[in-house]
């Protein structure tokens, strides 16, 4: 702070009369000029002790410090000097504390549910097998066109999610004609037929993608011929089990084992599961609903192989239903890691209570050739 602001300083302690000499400069010292300095002047006012602590923060001491800088006499002629406040002094209006945040309440216990309309899942799974089952013993034929009917539905499905998540344009026209064809040919001339056609869908994929500009061409011809193999080519060897004497009845229990596997998983992990299985692919699967698909699966192998199959027994029947449950479980986990990557739930909603067709396709496709191998290997191709 400027002293010059509050005249010259007198002796400290004293603000009587000086008794000092003239000064060089100054006014004669003596009573006439003591009076007329008194007037001039007057004494510093007292400021307290800052405290040391910094900052506008009040100490332990309850001393009161204002919020900025003091002011000087010349700036501001009508402020107060500041005093020190009591130590005992109380606002005359406190500001009332907030209240303590009170704990969040705990959310009631909600009942656990089967987190579908399980109605309607049941109701379209049983309009479903009465389809599947009156084509399959009735007219072959027919049933064969059911299975390329689901392919062609799924290849739509699956297309229409990869342009709408990524932009990925596989050509569905010659997916479509050649997945048809597949299941067609499969059923007609067995593995040498599938094989030429899935061949030539994957030549047609590849000339209808030059029709349109080169950018992306191979991404989108790569996403093709994925399409090609993963949904009609493996549904192709459902038509191949056909083809036997008991044909009908091998398809039948493959369905019947896919089905047993999924429920049974559903079931057992629904009501015990704690250990998830893949939490980064799907959440839902626990390793009880694993251990539980094994053994529903393993149980209605051993029976339908015994009972069902020409040749088959029981023990067949176990290792056919191990395969399956595997197989099941894998297919419904790449089907979640494609839905994972494309950021959706459901690849449609084609079917209530299950989604789209591809989510009813996803086990059973890549079970289709497990369970055509091992019938082949136990009991023969005829």
């Amino acid at each position: 702070m400027n002293d010059s602001s509050w005249g010259a300083p007198p002796q400290a302690g004293y603000w009587g009369p000086s008794d000092r000499g003239p000064v060089q400069g100054a006014a004669p010292a003596g009573p006439a000029y003591d009076a007329h300095y008194a007037q001039q002047t007057r004494p510093m006012p007292i400021v307290p002790d800052v405290p040391e602590h910094g900052g506008d923060q009040d100490d332990d001491r309850r001393t009161a410090r204002p919020g900025g800088p003091l002011p000087y006499r010349d700036q501001n002629p009508s402020a107060q000097p500041y005093a020190a406040v009591p130590q005992n002094a109380v606002p005359q209006n406190p500001e009332p504390m907030p209240d303590a945040p009170q704990p969040a309440p705990s959310p009631p216990p909600q009942k656990k549910t089967a987190g579908r309309d399980l109605g309607a899942a049941i109701g379209v799974g049983v309009g479903l097998g009465v389809v599947i089952i009156a084509s399959l013993f009735v007219v072959k034929a027919v049933f064969v066109g059911v299975v390329a009917v689901a392919v062609v539905v799924g290849l739509w499905e699956l297309t229409k999610r990869l342009e709408e998540r990524k932009g990925i344009k596989a050509p569905l026209v010659p997916l479509a004609v050649g997945g048809a064809a597949m299941v067609v040919a499969g059923y007609a001339r067995g593995a040498e037929g599938a094989w030429v056609a899935m061949a030539l869908t994957a030549l047609a994929v590849l000339v209808w993608r030059m029709t349109e500009p080169p950018e992306g061409y191979l991404r989108d011809v790569t996403a093709g011929l994925f399409a090609a193999f993963y949904v009609p080519f493996l549904a192709t060897f459902v038509a191949m089990m056909l083809m036997a004497d008991d044909g009908a009845w091998r398809v039948l229990v493959f369905l019947i084992l896919t089905v047993v596997s999924d429920t049974g998983a559903y079931a057992v992990g629904w009501r015990f599961g704690r250990k998830k299985l893949a939490p980064r692919i799907s959440p839902g699967k626990t390793r009880e609903g694993l251990l539980g698909a094994v053994a529903f699966a393993m149980a209605a192998g051993a029976l339908c192989t015994q009972f069902l199959i020409e040749d088959g027994t029981w023990w067949q029947g176990l290792l056919i239903g191990l395969a399956v449950a595997v197989s099941a479980t894998l297919g419904d986990l790449g089907e979640s890691m494609i839905k994972r990557d494309l950021g959706i739930k459901d690849m449609g909603t084609l079917l209530p209570g299950h989604g789209g067709i591809m989510d009813r396709l996803d086990s059973l496709l890549p079970t289709a050739p497990v369970v055509w191998l091992l019938f082949v290997i136990f009991v023969g191709s005829g």
